[in-house]
């Protein structure tokens, strides 16, 4: 018997080791005890070291909810995220422990016929760190599907490693909207996901680059970045119309592709209305569940509306511009914080603010 109480006490133990900061209402993490999953044959478990703040995070924080995703429970929340292989499956021949990897945040149920066809993004059944009901990462440790961990690079850092979750957005936007060295960008916002967009479209050989958003930081930023122009413009509906002729000028030509990283009716319509004949919108902020912007004339030029969810098989190529100096997201981070009660509280209070902050980032 005694064998047992031993087993017993160490798994306790463990238990207490492993501390997560879960999301209990509005507002409200706190640092508490998670207990992991049993690690299955093909699974590592993971000692994660860096985490970044998503908007989806902050909207979860603020409300408790993100889109139709509704907190029901107490939830531990995070998922852009990079760590080290404490312990691998029986099965796993990929990785080994001591392995720095990024960790690819959502895990298909590999049967329905979206994951069969590799738009595993689309299933249906995704479990997805942080999203509800499911557990996110940003904690001690996580278990997690070996093939959902990439190895990173040896000039990559642990911080950078977690910077691919969002450039994973900006790279399959470019994937989907075939951006290329002959296709001239327009991207409706400086934010986070506006300026990854940024970084990836000039990685896929995108000659020319204008960003445009209400913000002069954020300008200043996009172009510290890259974006060959900057258009400042008004949250006022009945401006768009001057806008759209100023944003064409700052191209200089035809604008072949054009991402709206913020998903209002103005930025949409702007976006549709600044595009060439024949050209491509491809709508990846969805601030609004429902928007009214004017499809018909767009439409009548043939210009494609293309949607983005999130991401699929990004990682392999965000690991490679980041180990090539192609992409550098270095500059993005702009402030850490511990992993301790306080530290997470004014993490999550300085990225709701905005202002300064593009990626506020965990080092556990």
């Amino acid at each position: 018997m005694g064998h047992n109480d031993d087993e017993i006490k160490i798994s306790r133990d463990e238990e207490e080791e492993n501390l997560a900061a879960w999301l209990l209402g509005i507002k409200t993490l706190k640092i508490q005890p998670y207990r992991l999953p049993s690690l299955g044959p093909q699974d590592v478990k993971v000692r994660i070291k860096a985490l970044g703040i998503c908007g989806s995070d902050v909207h979860h924080f603020k409300t408790m909810r993100c889109a139709n995703f509704i907190v029901k429970k107490p939830m531990v929340i995070g998922h852009e995220c990079a760590g080290i292989i404490e312990e691998i499956g029986s099965e796993v021949k990929s990785l080994e422990v001591g392995d720095r990897v990024a960790l690819e945040p959502g895990i298909g149920c590999r049967r329905c016929n979206f994951c069969k066809n590799g738009s595993y993004n689309l299933c249906p059944e995704m479990k997805f760190f942080g999203s509800p009901p499911t557990n996110g990462s940003l904690a001690h440790k996580v278990v997690h599907p070996a093939n959902l961990c990439f190895k990173l690079p040896e000039n990559v850092s642990l911080d950078e490693g977690a910077m691919c979750e969002p450039l994973s957005v900006g790279v399959h936007a470019c994937r989907r909207a075939t951006v290329g060295p002959e296709t001239n960008v327009l991207i409706m916002g400086s934010g986070p996901i506006g300026l990854v967009t940024l970084l990836a479209a000039r990685a896929f050989g995108a000659p020319r680059i204008v960003i445009v958003d209400v913000d002069g930081h954020r300008l200043s930023i996009a172009e510290n970045l890259g974006a060959d122009a900057t258009v400042q413009v008004s949250t006022l509906e009945e401006d768009a119309g001057a806008e759209v002729v100023k944003i064409q000028n700052a191209m200089g030509s035809d604008i072949d592709v054009s991402f709206d990283c913020v998903g209002f009716n103005k930025t949409m319509s702007t976006a549709l209305a600044a595009t060439r004949s024949g050209g491509k919108v491809c709508l990846i902020g969805l601030a609004k569940s429902e928007m009214t912007v004017p499809l018909t004339p767009a439409a009548a030029r043939e210009v494609d509306v293309i949607g983005i969810f999130r991401y699929r098989n990004t990682w392999p190529l965000c690991l490679e511009f980041l180990r090539t100096g192609k992409i550098d997201v270095k500059p993005l981070i702009t402030h850490r914080f511990g992993f301790s009660q306080k530290e997470v509280e004014d993490a999550f209070e300085t990225s709701a603010q905005g202002g300064n902050a593009i990626k506020v980032m965990f080092n556990l």
